[in-house]
């Protein structure tokens, strides 16, 4: 199983993620993507693109390697990997 942790601005639209420790099956950051999906409905169309890529100010990290595969999220997360998902933000 693959652990996914997040930063704390995706519980605001995804409050079901919150408090609990999410655990999906480890495969290509796709898979995992789509897993928490199944959890949290909406998920992927927050981080992804019309086109299934990462938006742009979302960034993966498994281990603690960023995903490089931005488009087809073929990086591969072990079992017993962690996918940490976070956004750049903006602002003063």
């Amino acid at each position: 199983m693959t652990t996914v942790e997040m930063t704390s601005h995706l519980y605001r639209y995804f409050p079901q993620l919150e408090n609990r420790t999410i655990r999906v099956p480890a495969g290509p950051v796709s898979e995992v993507l789509k897993a928490v999906n199944e959890i949290a409905p909406g998920f992927t169309d927050y981080v992804l693109d019309d086109q299934g890529a990462l938006r742009r100010h979302v960034y993966l990290a498994i281990d603690k390697a960023l995903v490089v595969d931005r488009k087809t999220l073929c990086d591969r997360v072990q079992d017993g990997g962690t996918v940490y998902i976070f956004q750049a933000l903006s602002g003063g």
